[in-house]
């Protein structure tokens, strides 16, 4: 018996990804027996990462945040990812009979080759044109249901790619999972033709034609409201983004007038779980107080320099010092 297919494409009604991971992880639990929905959505200046990876290991999530992006954390396991409004997502949601990993590929395929581009399944998680990466995939199965998730690329920008993602320059020693870097490339460059909408159009054939039936389209009107909300805000969370149990140290350093200050930092969860300092100043009180003053709180420049405030200081140089520290943390510099 052939599936029944359904398209929701909510690209005009939301760019924000905590709503269209709501809506993924909705339109999974509630895809009927026997059906298969195919889900189109776009995020707007967003890095995703995957399930078991660390915020601060995979991004530089402050960057990104302080110039009005998101990050966001979603079911599946696999790397992290860029997306703006040159990116084009899909997810196939399906229950167990008819979820089918290389059908799925497949629509992604008939739709390349609609504009004449040969695609191939590299490994499991990657779809590549010419040797480059267009497209990473990633995967979520829970009580016989089922989703299938990916970015296409066509018309990315490269260079916020490159620096959101770009986590060389610190010294942060992560222990989830570590992204892989590929060489990847925009589908607008190999076919000018491609747009988010004209891809999205050919997927949406692609659909019909490779399970052969007609693609019934949902809306909004379709799912319980209140269940989204919650799960929006379940997306959108600080715990859920950043406060996963997966340990990580950070390092800053730097020489001032009045000496020499490393700053060590053990998080777990997003929380600092432990401090320490290696200095040559003189303020040894002070310079003692800073590990001290930061266990418990979150691992963010805001929180830590909340608490480098509440140290007590008497003199001039005690102030440099608590200053130093501070502008560490807020500049992110590392040696």
């Amino acid at each position: 018996m052939a599936a029944r297919l359904y398209l929701f494409d909510n690209r005009k009604e939301s760019r924000n990804p905590y709503r269209n991971l709501a809506v993924e992880e909705y339109l999974t639990r509630h895809c009927p027996e026997g059906s298969l929905v195919l889900y189109l959505w776009q995020n707007r200046r967003t890095v995703v990462i995957g399930r078991n990876q660390n915020a601060w290991g995979e991004c530089n999530a402050e960057a990104l945040e302080r110039d009005g992006g998101h990050l966001a954390r979603r079911l599946s396991g696999g790397g992290a990812v860029y997306h703006d409004d040159g990116n084009l997502n899909f997810t196939f949601c399906a229950p167990d009979g008819v979820y089918d990993e290389a059908r799925q590929v497949r629509v992604i395929a008939r739709a390349a080759e609609s504009f004449g581009i040969s695609v191939e399944k590299t490994g499991r998680n990657d779809i590549t044109a010419e040797g480059r990466k267009f497209s990473g995939n990633a995967y979520y199965h829970t009580d016989g249901q089922n989703f299938h998730h990916g970015t296409i690329l066509i018309s990315a920008d490269m260079g916020a790619l490159a620096r959101y993602l770009d986590t060389d320059t610190s010294k942060l020693r992560a222990g989830g999972v570590k992204s892989v870097p590929s060489k990847v490339v925009n589908l607008s460059e190999l076919n000018p033709a491609i747009t988010p909408d004209s891809f999205a159009a050919a997927l949406k054939e692609a659909l019909a034609a490779e399970y052969g039936g007609e693609v019934t389209v949902l809306t909004e009107a379709d799912f319980d409201r209140n269940e989204l909300a919650d799960r929006e805000a379940f997306f959108a969370s600080w715990d859920w983004r950043y406060g996963q149990k997966i340990p990580f140290t950070g390092e800053w350093s730097g020489h001032f007038p009045w000496g020499f200050l490393r700053l060590y930092i053990a998080a777990e969860g997003g929380v600092i779980t432990d401090a320490s300092v290696d200095s040559d100043g003189m303020a040894s009180e002070v310079i003692a107080a800073i590990p001290k003053a930061l266990i418990g709180a979150r691992y963010s420049r805001e929180a830590m320099n909340a608490r480098l405030c509440t140290i007590p200081v008497r003199t001039p140089l005690e102030e440099q010092v608590i200053a130093s520290a501070a502008g560490l943390i807020r500049r992110g510099d590392r040696e």
